[in-house]
């Protein structure tokens, strides 16, 4: 089984479990992001090998997603080391355990630190078993383990749940197991009924999950860490002289990017608002069930982050399309249905859905409304005003109020060559929107880029979000721009997966 082959099955087994893990997660804090972390870190090792990268170890740093992405990712470090060392499952899982323990400033007992420890100690006793019952044997004893975390840390116990980390890392696994076996993966774990305590739990003290990768020469480590320390919590610095992965909790993320970038150049920049995560998480966990929603969202969207963005604010259908891909009438009127809601609301994010998702709504056996939210950042800022429980035309007032709040821009690749109010664009260059105006173009990313977020700033603003799109750019240097110049500005920064528009930016 080689190492493409582990990262698929590993990603099928954690896309099967993704959403029960992020509502088991409650530790370190409840953002309810555990399973998606732990899928986009292995997805990007998939990626990376598909594309001929061979260094596990460093595609699985690049792409490390959170807390839990981390870890995971120093634990595929040590074991590709381990296995390199003696072809040894023991010895793979001993690295592995080894490597994520050393990463974590303050290690607790009952999460996934406890979960690979386990599983070394296990493969260590079996060391003659062949590698099909070695597998079983191991899996028995990681599923062992995730029951126990819940006596093991005091938050698990309170609220009545197990390590999501750990339980993530156990699926992995039983994946690989039936792979190996030939058998086809179980079916996947249905999620528990969480109790009234697993599901309000208070959010962290500090504000935004600040994530970002440093390439250069000469890297620090320590000094890194020490640098980002005083910021707040959660405090992770893994790597080695060429690449580092910074991830900490902090209400200042301008200063973590300006520690970065004083050392060296900044790539896979991610700040989300872990205080709206928790609050979204909540909201989505105790009205889970269609009985108890009186409104769903159908929300059309490209992009698989963007898709995630959407369900973790509570719309529950979601329909592929976009600005090259306009759904039908009938695709519409199945997500509604699908939903099964009393009534519903349809996103349109695009002018051009806008009367497909009317003809569907009137087709509709139930109460529908249109939000003729023009861009996917509208849309994203109408769901902030979504409330389950209203009825479809109060929610789509205030969500319609809510999107049209929003100032939206993006940047393109210009397909043809532009020429409007003076500005010229060659064909393939970047072209930068705000709105459907053109308001800059060149050859250089961060020079649009910066042209179209002065553009938003221009006007009083809290908030500035930015949605990279499936060819990731480099944000390094624009956030470090934007914290500078606008430092009461409140940053976030998401992976969307759209094509076509390498980032959309969105100010309200």
């Amino acid at each position: 089984m080689n190492e493409l082959e582990l990262a698929r099955v590993a990603e099928t087994a954690l896309e099967r479990s993704r959403a029960r893990l992020d509502d088991l997660n409650v530790y370190p804090v409840p953002d309810g992001d555990t399973g998606t972390n732990m899928l986009l870190t292995v997805r990007a090792v998939r990626e990376a090998l598909e594309a001929g990268e061979t260094d596990v170890a460093h595609a699985a740093l690049l792409g490390a997603r959170g807390n839990s992405g981390v870890i995971l990712s120093q634990i595929i470090r040590g074991a590709v080391e381990g296995f390199e060392e003696d072809r040894s499952v023991a010895t793979a899982l001993r690295r592995g355990s080894d490597a994520a323990w050393a990463a974590v400033r303050e290690p607790a007992e009952g999460t996934i630190l406890t979960a690979i420890r386990e599983l070394a100690d296990e493969a260590e006793s079996r060391r003659d078993d062949e590698l099909p019952e070695l597998l079983h044997a191991l899996v028995a004893r990681g599923d062992e383990a995730v029951a126990q975390t819940q006596e093991q840390l005091d938050v698990l116990r309170k609220a009545g749940v197990v390590d999501a980390g750990a339980a993530g890392l156990v699926e992995i696994l039983r994946g690989i197991s039936a792979h190996v076996s030939g058998e086809p993966l179980p079916e996947a774990v249905e999620g528990v009924a969480l109790t009234t305590d697993a599901i309000h739990q208070e959010a962290s003290r500090y504000r935004y999950c600040t994530g970002f990768v440093v390439e250069g020469e000469n890297l620090d480590r320590d000094a890194l860490e020490r640098e980002l320390e005083p910021l707040g919590d959660s405090l992770l610095v893994v790597g080695d002289a060429t690449a580092l992965k910074a991830h900490v909790h902090t209400d200042d993320p301008g200063s973590a990017l300006r520690a970065g970038t004083a050392i060296g150049v900044l790539e896979r920049v991610e700040i989300a608002n872990m205080h709206l995560q928790s609050a979204q998480r909540e909201e989505r966990l105790t009205h889970s069930g269609a009985d108890d929603r009186r409104t769903a969202v159908v929300a059309v969207v490209t992009g698989e982050g963007n898709r995630r963005l959407f369900e973790s604010m509570g719309a529950t259908g979601i329909v592929d399309g976009g600005e090259t891909m306009n759904p039908s009438t009938e695709d519409v009127l199945l997500a509604i249905e699908d939903t099964k809601a009393p009534e519903a609301i349809v996103l349109a994010n695009n002018d051009n859905v806008v009367l497909a998702a009317r003809q569907a709504a009137r087709l509709a056996n139930v109460p529908v409304q249109v939000v003729p939210s023009s861009s996917l950042q509208a849309g994203l800022g109408a769901m902030l005003a979504y409330d389950p429980l209203a009825d479809s035309e109060a929610n789509a007032r205030a969500m319609e109020d809510a999107g049209s709040a929003i100032a939206a821009g993006g940047v393109t690749v210009a397909s043809r060559a532009v020429s409007m109010d003076g500005l010229r664009v060659e064909r393939g260059a970047y072209l930068g929107l705000v709105g459907d105006e053109p308001v800059a173009g060149g050859t250089s990313f961060d020079t649009v880029a910066a042209s179209v977020v002065d553009r938003l700033l221009a006007e009083p603003r809290d908030v500035l979000t930015l949605i990279t799109g499936a060819d990731e750019p480099e944000l390094g240097p624009l956030l470090a721009r934007v914290a500078e110049q606008h430092p009461d500005v409140e940053l976030e920064v998401h992976p969307g997966g759209q094509p076509h528009y390498p980032l959309l930016v969105s100010a309200e």
